[in-house]
C-alpha cells in the first residue's frame, strides 16, 4: 500500500482528492494548519476507507514540520496555498504563505528519499494573471492553452500573482534539477465548481457561486465580474481531483503543467444556471483542455449539469 501526502487535503478541492486516493487504496496523510480545530478536517473521517488516514499540523512555511510530513511518502500533492479574494495584505496574506511555502517545499522534497511523484494543484493563473479577462494585448477570441507564453501583470489581482509566482519557483527547480529522482506535474485549474463535502463555510469557491447564484458584489473583483459579464471559464471539481489522482499516478508527465478547464459561459448564464434555468446565450472555449483529456484521459463533466447541481 503506497502513502500520499495531501497538503490542503481537508479543503475544497483536497476533499475530493482525499476521497479518490482512498477509495484506491492508498495509505492517506492530510495537512492541517489548526489540528485542535477538528471542524475542518471532521468530514474526512467518514469517507470510505477512512481508516487508512492520517491528519498532521502543518505549516508549509515551517520547513521542519515539512520534514516531518514528507517522510515515507511516495506520492505529495501539493495544494495547500490560500485562495481568497478580500486581501488586506496581499504580501503577508497571499504571497508569502504560497510563494515562500512553495520554495521551502521545493527545498524539502529535494532531499526527499523515495519519493516518486510530486503535483503541484497550481491555478490558471500561471498561465494568465488576468483571468477571468483576456490580457490586454490579447485578441477577444484567443484561446489559451499549453503553447502560451504564460502572461503576468503586477496590476492583476494578488492571488493569480502569487500562484504564478509560485509556479515560476517550480519551473526554476525543475530546470536546476535535471536529475531528480521523482517526477514532478502541475495541474491549473481554471474557475472549481462544485457541492463541498464538507458544512464548512469558508471555502472561497463554494462562496463565488452563492454570491454569482444571487447576483452579490462585495469587492471590487466580483463587481467587475457582473459589470463586464464577463465569459468565466470552469471545471468540475470532481475533474479537478480526477486530474490530480490521474497526473499522480501516471508515469512520464515530468514538468508538465496541465490546464484544467472546461465551458466558459457569460456571469449572467452562470447565475441563471446556478437557479435552474437556461442560459441564453452559447457556450465558448476560452481554455483549451485537450492535453489534459488526450494524457490524463479526463472526460470532463458538462458545466450545465455541474451548475444545475449545485447548491
Amino acid at each position: 500500500m503506497q502513502t500520499v501526502g495531501i497538503i490542503g487535503g481537508s479543503g475544497f478541492i483536497g476533499s475530493y482528492i482525499t476521497k479518490i486516493f482512498l477509495e484506491e487504496n492508498f495509505k492517506v496523510k492530510v495537512s492541517s494548519t489548526d489540528i485542535n480545530n477538528k471542524s475542518k478536517y471532521e468530514h474526512l473521517l467518514t469517507l470510505t476507507n477512512s481508516e487508512n488516514l492520517q491528519i498532521l499540523p502543518l505549516d508549509v512555511r515551517d520547513k521542519e514540520a515539512l520534514e516531518k510530513f514528507v517522510k515515507g511518502c511516495d506520492i505529495l500533492i501539493h495544494g495547500g496555498t490560500p485562495f481568497q479574494l478580500d486581501v488586506k495584505d496581499p504580501q503577508t496574506e497571499l504571497l508569502d504563505p504560497t510563494v515562500t511555502g512553495t520554495r521551502n517545499f521545493l527545498e524539502v522534497i529535494s532531499k526527499s528519499k523515495g519519493l516518486e511523484k510530486v503535483v503541484f494543484i497550481a491555478s490558471v493563473g500561471a498561465w494568465n494573471t488576468s483571468f477571468p479577462l483576456n490580457p490586454a494585448t490579447y485578441p477577444s477570441n484567443h484561446i489559451f492553452s499549453e503553447k502560451d507564453t504564460p502572461y503576468m501583470s503586477d496590476l492583476d489581482h494578488p492571488y493569480a500573482q502569487a500562484k504564478f509566482f509560485a509556479d515560476r519557483e517550480v519551473r526554476k527547480f525543475i530546470d536546476e534539477n535535471p536529475n531528480i529522482s521523482f517526477e514532478i506535474t502541475s495541474v491549473s485549474p481554471t474557475m472549481v465548481i462544485g457541492n463541498s463535502l464538507s458544512n464548512r463555510a469558508d471555502s472561497t469557491s463554494v462562496g463565488m457561486q452563492y454570491l454569482i447564484k444571487n447576483k452579490i458584489a462585495p469587492n471590487p473583483f466580483v463587481e467587475m465580474l457582473f459589470a463586464t459579464d464577463t465569459m468565466f471559464s470552469m471545471v468540475d471539481v470532481r475533474d479537478v481531483a480526477e486530474a490530480v489522482f490521474q497526473a499522480a499516478t501516471t508515469k512520464g508527465l515530468h514538468g508538465k503543467n496541465y490546464l484544467i478547464a472546461n465551458e466558459s459561459y457569460k456571469i449572467s448564464d452562470i447565475s441563471l444556471m446556478l437557479n435552474n434555468q437556461p442560459p441564453l446565450n452559447e457556450a465558448a472555449i476560452v481554455y483549451d483542455s485537450s492535453l489534459a483529456k488526450k494524457d490524463l484521459g479526463i472526460a470532463f463533466i458538462v458545466a450545465k449539469d455541474t451548475l444545475n447541481h449545485c447548491v
